[in-house]
């Protein structure tokens, strides 16, 4: 797809490919949405290095009135906006490469919103496409130093990194990545998954060959590639009341299957125990990987409500 293009969908999820139509208008105040955040990684059990970071971040603006002869008819006393981020990126170079190339990827990343001067904190559009768009240029920007820097240094060649992110604002979901670090979404429960991996095998399975299997952890696209690399997959969606978030590294899906993380999901538990029990149980599975997980849990207010 093209990278300066997200898909739209309501979350009923028949498909990806499917959705066409955009979000209905917001009418959800994001300082009402609550969000319960867990995070947590681990090397695993064979391993002796973890390659995988994980980024997650509250951002928001506010308008305090500290002293003013206008009645509060006239002006608000405190107006505010929050939204949340998050980031999974698993890297890949071997040794100091793959943890350098993760972490260069998020920092960055995390540098270019920083040094944005006029930060978007709206769902109407036009402005969500610009946030879009903007998404889509700073994988690029990330692509393009994370592959300089290996140019500069002879023991960081070929490092790498996939990197997944999302960030909610209300009840707007934008999910954004590049590689197969897979982000879900429990949502009245049903588990749906909201990217798609890059992969050999991945592309292989689409076009019915055989042997995909083999090839499910070759990345087709991924940080540090200069063909292909930093064009990512851009979608959004709208979250309901109940909806909780998954982002995680394959150290996770490689040994927990679908039906598990929904039942996990759907426990009526906080994130931070369904996190921990989520890395417990791929370690319980082999833990051949490092394995990284996120979750956020959503009450948003009905929309239109007061």
């Amino acid at each position: 797809m093209d990278s300066n293009s997200a898909k739209d969908t309501t979350l009923e999820l028949p498909s990806l490919s499917s959705i066409s139509s955009p979000p209905p208008p917001p009418q959800v105040s994001s300082a009402d949405v609550r969000v319960d955040l867990a995070a947590g990684t681990h090397v695993g059990k064979v391993r002796s290095r973890n390659e995988d970071n994980f980024h997650v971040v509250q951002f928001g603006r506010f308008f305090r009135t500290l002293l003013t002869s206008m009645s509060k008819d006239d002006v608000p006393n405190l107006s505010q906006e929050t939204g949340y981020g998050f980031a999974v990126a698993d890297g890949m170079g071997g040794m100091a490469a793959g943890d350098f190339a993760s972490r260069l990827a998020i920092m960055h990343f995390v540098q270019l919103i920083l040094e944005t001067p006029d930060w978007i904190l709206s769902d109407n559009e036009p402005y969500i496409n610009e946030v879009i768009d903007r998404t889509a240029r700073r994988f690029k920007e990330v692509n393009a130093a994370v592959i300089e820097r290996a140019e500069a240094q002879p023991n960081l060649s070929g490092m790498g990194s996939t990197l997944s992110l999302a960030f909610s604002y209300g009840d707007l979901l934008v999910v954004a990545n590049v590689g197969d670090s897979p982000a879900m979404l429990s949502s009245d429960g049903k588990l749906h998954r909201l990217t798609d991996d890059h992969t050999l095998g991945e592309r292989m399975s689409r076009q019915g060959l055989p042997n995909a299997k083999r090839f499910h952890h070759v990345l087709t696209n991924a940080i540090g590639m200069r063909e292909t690399g930093g064009e990512p997959d851009i979608r959004r969606f709208r979250l309901a009341d109940g909806d909780s978030l998954l982002i995680c590294s394959d150290g996770l899906t490689r040994h927990v299957n679908d039906a598990t993380i929904a039942s996990e999901l759907t426990r009526n538990d906080s994130a931070s125990v369904i996190c921990d029990s989520l890395i417990a149980k791929a370690l319980e599975g082999g833990g051949t990987d490092n394995v990284t997980v996120i979750v956020a849990r959503y009450q948003i207010p009905e929309r239109g409500s007061d």
